[in-house]
């Protein structure tokens, strides 16, 4: 493969829906992370940031060498700006990197009344060729994010005719409609999904029915005639075998969807781009994606896997009906919070139930993995227990091998 010069690592973007994972996203190799403030976003319901847990959250990331944007991605109505002004003021001061905005109200607010802000073009605002980059670069925009319908072709004459920063999506969920644009929720939910209250309503199951003239409609999902409901969703999407392309095309940073999804899943797919990138990076003539690379992708909660418009124009086999073709096979069970090397105990918080036998899976960022069996383990008060059934308890137990604060542990369902 001809490799294209000179080549510049792209930023690895990751969701923090809040801020244990944002620290959780830079601990396993995000640049960046980008966030919901108390207003603006599209994300009602993804824990999101007061004011002073984002001075927190841009403390540890800049730390880490990494960076804070917010996403403020609204389509506004009437009266829905009031106080944007002293919200970006706000970000700011508090020393967020950049805010993320679709609405041409609230890029203008943003600009005039929170002058230094750096301001970047939301993928809602359907950015596809690169005219459209040029004129919001010649309005002080410094990155954008193109809409999910770009296709690879498509990104490589873009980045050919304009040197403005290239935001892509890389993985995560993927909305059906256009550049997320859609009413489905407001009509049936009567929540508006432009103003932060999407309903999802395009992943709920929907039967299939017959309606002969003069007669009682009749199912065909529950008399057999269709094996699963229907659904107007969109399978996830998934670049790691396609980085290569990314980067000689010119993509500057690497978004990973994922706001309201848990640890477990922002730790392990951070740590698989990170790397893939770095991989790649240390030598283009010589990269191979690896298969274990992919493998751990598929340890996390997630739908079905595909590379969106990318490559060529979804079909069926990109929709998510019928019955799953492929299904995470892990459960997160805990994350180390104490390890003592002497006597090689992990204290550990749970998040899902795991007992004595159990075959598990410790990892950490730059991709440590060891896989055990759970042969015994203490509760707080140093009481031999046998299982781990409440949420968030505290266990020791004896590990094979080092592990450090922050490591997470999974194991087969």
């Amino acid at each position: 493969m001809q490799v294209k010069t000179p080549l510049k690592r792209p930023e690895i973007l990751a969701p923090a829906g809040t801020l244990e994972k944002l620290k959780t996203a830079i601990h396993y190799g995000a640049d960046a992370v980008y966030i919901g403030g108390n207003a603006y976003g599209l994300r009602s319901r993804a824990g999101n940031f007061t004011y002073e847990q984002m001075q927190e959250g841009v403390a540890f990331a800049k730390a880490h060498n990494a960076k804070v944007y917010v996403a403020a991605n609204m389509v506004t109505h009437e009266g829905n700006q009031e106080g944007a002004g002293e919200f970006f003021r706000q970000l700011r001061d508090i020393g967020i990197s950049a805010v993320i905005v679709s609405d041409p109200a609230l890029i203008e607010i943003c600009a005039t009344e929170a002058p230094g802000l750096p301001i970047h073009l939301s993928t809602q605002a359907s950015a596809t060729n690169a005219e459209t980059l040029e004129f919001w670069k010649e309005e002080g925009l410094e990155r954008i994010v193109l809409a999910r319908e770009v296709s690879m072709a498509e990104v490589e004459q873009i980045r050919q005719q304009t040197d403005v920063a290239i935001e892509a999506f890389i993985h995560g969920a993927m909305c059906i409609s256009y550049s997320g644009r859609c009413t489905l929720s407001n009509h049936m939910s009567m929540r508006d999904a432009n103003r932060g209250g999407c309903s999802q309503s395009c992943r709920w199951k929907y039967e299939l029915y017959d309606l002969p003239f003069g007669q009682e409609r009749r199912s065909l999902t529950k008399n057999g005639a269709v094996a699963e409901e229907f659904s107007m969703s969109a399978v996830d999407m998934s670049m790691i075998e396609h980085i290569p392309d990314l980067i000689q095309n010119g993509v500057d940073s690497f978004k990973i969807e994922g706001r309201m999804k848990s640890i477990h899943y922002v730790s392990t797919v951070a740590n698989v781009y990170k790397a893939a990138v770095d991989s790649y990076m240390a030598d283009p003539e010589h990269y191979v994606c690896k298969q274990e690379w992919i493998d751990e992708l598929w340890k996390v909660a997630q739908r079905e896997l595909a590379t969106g418009f990318y490559y060529q124009t979804p079909s069926e086999n990109e929709q998510l009906f019928g019955e799953r073709r492929k299904i995470p096979q892990y459960k997160f069970i805990g994350e180390v919070i104490a390890y003592d090397e002497t006597t090689k105990i992990a204290t550990i918080r749970q998040r899902n139930v795991f007992e004595v036998g159990d075959e598990i899976e410790f990892y950490g960022p730059g991709f440590h993995h060891f896989e055990q069996t759970v042969t015994s383990m203490r509760n707080e008060e140093g009481e031999q227990i046998d299982r781990a059934p409440n949420p968030m308890m505290i266990v020791t137990m004896e590990v094979q091998e080092a592990v450090a604060i922050g490591d997470m542990i999974r194991k087969k369902k």
